[in-house]
């Protein structure tokens, strides 16, 4: 439907296009109107020196008059440009103009349409990498810290930094300011899209997600624009939690080797720290960052006063571990020697994702050779594959 939709407007303009120019080689026949008569321009000065010729129009290369015994008809000659005939003419009291040749309007015309498709077109593609919609907000998250499993110490530290994002005058009396940045660092799988999540919903805050990837681009300069766009919607929508995951994507140390894929990081990184010493300590933004290696990002970023807290999300311990299995083995279906005690030991230093993925190929290994119940065999090799 949006093909056939855009296919239309293209045919009508290009109509429009072929109206215009078949009017113009009408115009050109002489079909309006009566049809100009060729003359050589030895008649014409005859007629001059006559008296006979009414008006003269001066064109590019032609010369267009009429003469007082019938003024409805036009002669066309050629214009030799003489810089002296001007003024010859005006003498003799001949009314004397500039032709506005129709080739000139027509292409004025096609200059106009050309301009409206090309700046129609650098809009359209500025609207499709930044409209609107580029970062959606989520009023509910749909998640509390009930659906993070562990994570005990640092739930207690986040939910006092949104207390101070909420009620910021409060903490303000005291001194305390809130961290512009926060971030999470840890192995990949073990929730940290999850808690920014759950954090959001748990403060009951507007909650931004974005990941490196959305601000990548085939043009320069859209990254940096895709980040002063997204933390003026955050500002609008305060108080609200900005998470960008991947961020050792967008992040990473500068470097100024020349390269176009490096000045566009260097410029994203720059982008951010401008808008990270914009915020104030009212604000209401609280920018979650996630990555895998804090080592990677920019020192500028991470220095104190931008991303100035940083707390890690390690693999679950033992008794999160036992957690997780309830929680994963619940519509599964083991054996009896494959309890959530049994077969944490063999978890130990696996990420959160992996416990699930595991418990889910044990199940279907069990299934391939007709079983209905997974033992520790096959979690062993589902183990191994994962």
């Amino acid at each position: 439907m949006v093909v056939a939709k855009h296919t239309k407007k293209v045919i009508i303009v290009a109509l429009c296009m072929a109206i215009i120019y078949g009017a113009y080689m009408a115009f050109e026949a002489g079909l309006f109107g009566s049809k100009k008569i060729h003359t050589t321009y030895k008649a014409f000065n005859d007629a001059v020196e006559q008296g006979t010729v009414v008006s003269v129009a001066f064109g590019t290369d032609t010369i267009t008059y009429t003469c007082g015994a019938d003024e409805k008809q036009q002669y066309v000659t050629d214009n030799p440009q003489s810089p002296l005939l001007r003024e010859r003419l005006l003498l003799r009291g001949i009314q004397v103009k500039e032709e506005v040749e129709a080739g000139y309007v027509v292409s004025n015309i096609l200059d106009i349409f050309f301009y409206i498709i090309f700046f129609g077109s650098i809009v359209l593609v500025f609207r499709k990498f930044i409209s609107p919609n580029t970062f959606h907000v989520v009023h509910k998250t749909g998640a509390t810290f009930k659906d993070v499993v562990g994570m005990d110490a640092l739930k207690r530290s986040m939910l006092q930094i949104t207390d101070i994002m909420l009620h910021p005058d409060q903490y303000a009396k005291k001194g305390i300011r809130m961290p512009k940045g926060v971030i999470l660092e840890g192995a990949p799988g073990n929730g940290k899209t999850l808690f920014a999540r759950a954090l959001a919903g748990e403060a009951k805050v507007n909650f931004i997600p974005a990941k490196a990837t959305d601000f990548e681009s085939m043009f320069i300069a859209i990254g940096p624009a895709k980040v002063k766009f997204l933390f003026r919607k955050a500002r609008r929508k305060a108080p609200c939690i900005v998470f960008i995951d991947e961020f050792d994507g967008i992040g990473t140390k500068r470097k100024y080797n020349g390269t176009a894929v490096e000045t566009e990081n260097t410029r994203i990184v720059t982008a951010l720290l401008n808008e990270l010493d914009g915020f104030t300590q009212n604000s209401g933004v609280l920018v979650l960052a996630a990555t895998n290696s804090v080592h990677a990002l920019d020192e500028a970023l991470i220095r104190p006063g931008r991303f100035d807290a940083l707390f890690t999300v390690p693999y679950p311990d033992k008794d999160a571990r036992l957690q997780l299995l309830e929680m994963y083995m619940q519509k599964k279906n083991a054996a009896e020697e494959c309890t959530p005690a049994t077969l944490q030991k063999l978890f130990e230093g696996s990420s959160c994702a992996k416990i699930e993925s595991a418990i889910n190929t044990a199940s279907l290994l069990a299934a391939q050779v007709g079983r209905d119940r997974f033992t520790i065999a096959d979690v062993q090799a589902a183990i191994k594959r994962c």
